[in-house]
């Protein structure tokens, strides 16, 4: 992902405070991030996200239209590491996406992301303007 793209996903997430903010990435299949979609936490918590059904839609017909795919989702943890929750894994709905998270605990916003698998998480690194971001040790 690039800065701008970066700063796009964590600025959503602060807009959502004192709730958790979410969205979805636009991109190829080989993981390139295009765009930074937005959505609206219906779920209104702090503790769990849920994308806006309509922002899924019109992401989907748009990756249908110019030729890439909606290749993960995003979300910001509140009140706990940018790790995967067991809610977290449990609603992973697509083993090829990755799970982008932010987390507000450190003093500086932390980003990661992760796969999901039947259950199975692996981090993988964040490219940002193609420099690898290091996260802070946990």
């Amino acid at each position: 992902m690039t800065q701008d793209q970066r700063d796009s996903l964590i600025a959503t997430c602060i807009r959502a405070l004192p709730n958790e903010g979410c969205g979805l990435l636009l991109g190829t299949p080989d993981g390139v991030v295009r765009e930074v979609v937005a959505s609206p936490n219906v779920a209104d918590s702090a503790r769990v996200y849920e994308i806006d059904s309509k922002v899924l839609l019109r992401a989907y017909r748009r990756a249908d239209d110019e030729g890439i795919e909606v290749i993960g989702v995003f979300h910001s943890h509140t009140h706990s590491p940018a790790y995967p929750s067991p809610t977290d894994i449990a609603q992973a709905p697509d083993p090829s996406w990755h799970y982008v998270l932010t987390t507000f605990l450190p003093v500086e916003p932390e980003v990661r992301s992760y796969r999901i698998v039947e259950g199975e998480i692996s981090e993988e690194p964040v490219l940002v303007d193609g420099v690898t971001e290091e996260p802070a040790p946990r």
